[in-house]
């Protein structure tokens, strides 16, 4: 179901920008608006990247074979971030020359300035049943996971949604920015409004690409699972009958919802092999049957009083509040 909502998200956008794209750049011709050329770039850049995320959510929801044993769910981390540095080459970049040249020579006519008002108006109705659409996903989803909206977008997994959400919103400003400048260069009969439109919206574009670059860059090296999930899992192995102690626990987003947890575990002492055995192939079942989102599970036996194993957990985590080192 959420996969369906994620495409059905991505399709809106995408049919949307690329309609407005056309607009923006026919009224650019006709206006001669650097504002106007830069949201046309604008355009083009998110309706690339609503093509790659189509990409991502296809190509992520292969099943794992011999040479991807843990599937290919960060195929959406990579081609997110690939969606980013389109973004930035195709739209920030370009509206930040045309930005710069307009103010650097602010004399240039403008021209059919009513088309621009036109376009934008409708480019603003078509960005908002877009932005609508992804707002609707993210406040659901928020929802379903008991965060806020902005809490949500902090951790979310799921840089589909995201992307498109930042994406819609920066275009809603973006187009602002580009009726403010159209306005002001009216007014005033100077290009230099416009330039600096262009440029300003060369600088949304930069932020929003720079913001979900870095979250797709955590998610490819290897991000942690949500802490609420890490510790009632955590709690969840501390509370059963055969463990006595959580030695390590490891979690990392294999894809969107999709976990894989390592847990180093010091069984009970008066366990025989057998039991320690079948106690695993319980654990994993009772664990799969709360966390649905647990992909893969291992677990690994091990003497809680071993140096070298709480020297690494030393190392990574730090002690206890109140425990020495």
């Amino acid at each position: 179901m959420a996969e369906e909502e994620s495409t059905l998200t991505v399709l809106v956008a995408l049919g949307a920008n690329a309609a407005i794209g056309v607009l923006k750049l026919v009224a650019g011709i006709f206006t001669g608006s650097a504002a106007m050329f830069a949201e046309a770039a604008h355009s083009v850049a998110d309706t690339a990247t609503e093509g790659l995320l189509l990409t991502a959510l296809r190509r992520s929801e292969r099943k794992a074979d011999r040479k991807h044993p843990f599937g290919y769910g960060k195929e959406r981390f990579f081609w997110s971030l690939i969606a980013a540095v389109s973004i930035f080459v195709s739209g920030a970049v370009f509206a930040i020359i045309e930005g710069i040249r307009t103010m650097l020579d602010p004399e240039v006519e403008q021209t059919l300035a009513w088309v621009a008002y036109a376009v934008l108006a409708v480019s603003f109705l078509l960005e908002g049943v877009s932005w609508l659409q992804a707002l609707r996903q993210v406040r659901s989803q928020a929802a379903a996971h008991d965060q806020s909206l902005a809490a949500f977008l902090r951790t979310t997994d799921d840089p589909t949604v995201k992307t498109v959400f930042f994406e819609d919103s920066a275009a809603l400003v973006g187009l602002l920015l580009a009726f403010g400048g159209i306005g002001l260069h009216g007014l005033t009969g100077s290009g230099f409004w416009d330039g600096l439109a262009s440029l300003l919206i060369g600088v949304l574009l930069s932020g929003v690409a720079y913001i979900l670059g870095r979250t797709n860059k955590g998610l490819l090296i290897g991000r942690q699972a949500d802490q609420r999930l890490v510790f009632a899992v955590r709690d969840r192995l501390a509370a059963r009958a055969e463990v006595g102690q959580v030695v390590d626990l490891l979690t990392m987003m294999l894809g969107t919802d999709r976990i894989l947890l390592c847990a180093r575990l010091d069984f009970d002492d008066a366990l025989g092999a057998a039991d320690v055995e079948h106690g695993c192939v319980a654990i994993d079942a009772a664990l799969r049957e709360e966390f649905p989102d647990l992909d893969e599970i291992f677990l690994e036996p091990v003497p809680r009083s071993d140096p070298a194993i709480r020297a690494r957990v030393l190392e990574r985590y730090g002690p206890e509040p109140g425990e020495p080192r």
